[in-house]
């Protein structure tokens, strides 16, 4: 598993780290071989984030997470021997923010916005319940198998 960080706003090792296992699990349960994968990792001001919602997403307002997949399936993915993913884009003030009205850690929500992102990346959308449904029960694997449960 390759992850690309910017230079700026860089999370400490120990994020990273849970960073790196949590898209290893959620790309081999879609029988992708984390070897061959890549994502790139970005972490915005709530103004670049704002603006990044407004051009790509057509939503005026900050976000947490925005996810750009390179992949319109996994079916898509397995045919090449190298996989970028995508781009994931971050705002760390935004997730602090989260973190305090959940009641857990900054750690926690920056690695669970990962996760909820990587899950875009692969094809995952939560606009039906029934695909909300599916989505959260595999975040909620990913997180308790990083143990960053709730």
């Amino acid at each position: 598993m390759n992850l690309i960080f910017s230079d700026e706003r860089m999370p400490g090792q120990t994020i990273i780290d849970h960073m790196k296992n949590a898209a290893e699990l959620c790309v081999r349960e879609e029988n992708l071989d984390p070897e061959l994968i890549e994502i790139s990792v970005t972490f915005v001001s709530t103004e670049e984030i704002h603006e990044l919602n407004r051009v790509y997403r057509n939503n005026d307002s900050v976000t947490d997470v925005l996810s750009f997949p390179q992949y319109s399936s996994v079916e898509e993915m397995q045919k090449n021997m190298f996989i970028s993913l995508g781009d994931v884009v971050i705002c760390p003030e935004q997730a602090l923010l989260q973190a305090d009205e959940f009641g857990h850690s900054a750690e926690r929500e920056l690695v669970y916005l990962f996760v909820h992102s990587v899950l875009h990346l692969l094809g995952y959308d939560h606009v039906e319940d029934e695909d909300k449904r599916k989505m959260r029960t595999r975040e909620e694997k990913i997180m308790s198998e990083i143990g960053l449960e709730r």
